[in-house]
């Protein structure tokens, strides 16, 4: 883990408008380093996945500051945003929303394919290369429809990765998961964040998961009410 600031939060505030005005996200300010793991905490309803979502660059009716990797993103336009998105920020969801139609390797090619940077036939074997680094490349020609739950989620993983991301962001990645599965997603996460350097927010509901990261963030009615610095 290094010293450089890949995402950092200043003063963010957010506010529901209907039913009525709701201060959701009070003066969130904080910085993740490069390679380091991070999770975030906090009761149902504290503010855990506004906050994803606003950090993400998918919802911008924020006041306050976001820079991912040294670019301010407040009120940048919808196109600039997309790109930075795609470029910068792989998903991972507690659904792995795999398109069941398609195969494991035409899923993790997507997000490469959006973004358009290199050939097909490129974007193919860094595909099966991420599918490799999770032990899941015999299982690339395979219909995603055909895989259990853990094996879905190790291809959602290997998707969020095609784009080799400044960070991971994960709404509770684990939740759908037994034990056994929830461990092997936090050994991949750890994996990443030691071997390539990777830099993670991951929201979770499980303490155990939390516990072994790097720091918890924990939130309580719209405040980060620790930073969790050891």
């Amino acid at each position: 883990m290094d010293n450089k600031q890949v995402l950092i939060a200043n003063k963010i505030n957010k506010y529901f408008w209907k039913p009525q005005k709701f201060h959701v996200l009070k003066d969130i300010s904080f910085s993740i380093n490069s390679g380091e793991f991070v999770s975030v905490m906090g009761k149902s309803g504290c503010g855990k996945s506004t906050l994803l979502y606003v950090l993400s660059t998918m919802d911008t009716d924020y006041e306050g500051e976001l820079i991912l990797d040294g670019q301010t993103l407040t009120g940048k336009p919808n196109q600039d945003l997309a790109k930075a998105r795609n470029e910068k920020i792989g998903f991972v969801f507690q659904f792995h929303y795999l398109l069941q139609e398609f195969s494991v390797l035409q899923n993790v090619m997507l997000p490469a394919l959006k973004l358009g940077k290199l050939s097909k036939q490129e974007i193919e074997h860094n595909a099966y290369e991420k599918l490799k680094l999770l032990n899941i490349e015999d299982q690339a020609l395979k219909k995603s429809s055909r895989l259990s739950g853990g094996q879905k989620q190790r291809v959602a993983i290997a998707r969020a990765l095609i784009n080799d991301p400044m960070i991971i962001m994960g709404d509770e990645p684990t939740g759908n998961l037994d034990s056994k599965n929830a461990q092997n997603v936090f050994e991949i996460f750890q994996r990443l964040k030691e071997e390539q350097n990777q830099s993670l927010l991951i929201v979770t509901h499980d303490l155990d998961f939390a516990q072994k990261t790097d720091r918890i963030i924990e939130m309580l009615d719209g405040r980060i009410i620790s930073h969790g610095y050891k």
